[in-house]
């Protein structure tokens, strides 16, 4: 019989629509799709902690209970600030209002002295409300109080995830003679999201005390609130700094004026250069294995697929779609090159 092989277009058509079809159904069911993915990082985040305690001989349940606890004390702990600052925040904000309006005075004043529209500045200031701006850091933690509010369902995920991890590493190891690539794929899926969550968030915490330190020093409102944010958009691509950026600096506009405003932005960029851009390369360095545009379109798909979570998770997300469609196809080294922005080596398995 003569090879009819199935013509390249129609192969990506088909892919392309199978994607599409597989976020939309992701989307669909975000509020379980979230907490189960969360869940799944948090116990690949947690597992150097079993591994250890499983070389120190420790009872099989003390390897269970040990990580579970540390993931579930951190969740209510997050819970808890993010709960009882967003309160806090959404009793400040009717406070700034005359703050604003005076600001709105001040402005069209300049203009006029200036020579500008009056009405083309009023139209840009509308545009530029600094209420909505701090109503996106409402909604971006409004999202995360939803998500973490489903705590039975994350805490179940989580239970039943740490009580299989020794199995499902044993199943893992029995799995390499027939599925060596898929095996190594997932292996390798799990230590780059471990080395990028633990690398994250220590950066996270360095930028969020030091954001907290210099916004108590310039008496801006809620500066836990705002250290938090940092260490949570941290783990969002490209954007993070932005989103952690604008909320503060609205409110150091609104309660101390113009020249707090522009200390809390000098502030921040200091901070962001030395720590995201001098130091944490040298510890992450090629650890995600993304180049700058998937990463930024990763973030964009899994945004829209589960919502401010997606956000979060957007780089574990990639990394589990590259471990399981391009890492595990012997293939596809050529996409490997696409996706990581850099040309495979000769001898790479995977």
């Amino acid at each position: 019989m003569p090879d009819r092989s199935v013509p390249r277009a129609l192969t990506i058509l088909v892919g392309a629509a199978a994607a599409v079809v597989v976020l939309f159904g992701v989307r669909e069911v975000a509020s379980i799709a979230g907490p189960v993915v969360l869940a799944l990082v948090l116990v690949i985040a947690v597992s150097p902690v079993r591994a250890r305690l499983s070389g120190w001989n420790a009872p099989a349940w003390v390897q269970v209970a040990v990580p579970f606890l540390i993931v579930v004390l951190v969740l209510l702990a997050m819970v808890a600030i993010l709960t009882i600052s967003a309160t806090e925040l959404a009793a400040l904000l009717p406070s700034y209002t005359d703050q604003f309006a005076r600001l709105l005075a001040d402005a069209q004043h300049w203009a006029v002295t200036h020579g500008l529209s009056n009405d083309m500045l009023s139209k840009a200031l509308e545009a530029f409300d600094p209420g909505r701006v701090l109503g996106l850091a409402q909604y971006l933690l409004g999202s995360l109080i939803g998500v973490l509010s489903a705590l039975f369902l994350i805490v179940v995920l989580l239970l039943a995830m740490s009580l299989d991890a020794p199995v499902t590493a044993r199943i893992l190891a029995t799995g390499e003679g027939e599925r060596p690539r898929l095996v190594t794929a997932l292996a390798t899926f799990a230590h780059k999201t471990r080395r990028y969550l633990i690398v994250s968030t220590v950066f996270g915490l360095i930028n969020a005390i030091l954001d907290m330190v210099a916004l108590s020093l310039l008496d801006v409102p809620l500066p836990l609130l705002w250290g938090v944010l940092a260490l949570i958009a941290n783990y969002i691509p490209n954007i993070g700094f932005v989103i952690a950026l604008l909320p503060p600096t609205m409110l150091a506009l609104l309660d101390g004026g113009v020249r707090t405003m522009v200390l809390v932005i000098v502030a921040y960029i200091v901070i962001n250069v030395v720590t995201q851009s001098f130091i944490l390369p040298k510890f992450l360095g090629d650890a995600v294995g993304l180049s700058t545009t998937m990463t930024f379109i990763s973030l964009i798909v899994w945004t829209f697929a589960l919502g401010p979570l997606g956000a979060i998770l957007a780089i574990p997300l990639s990394l589990l779609t590259r471990a399981l469609l391009i890492d595990s196809d012997p293939n596809a080294k050529w996409v490997q090159g696409l996706v990581s922005g850099k040309l495979p080596s000769a001898g790479a398995g995977h």
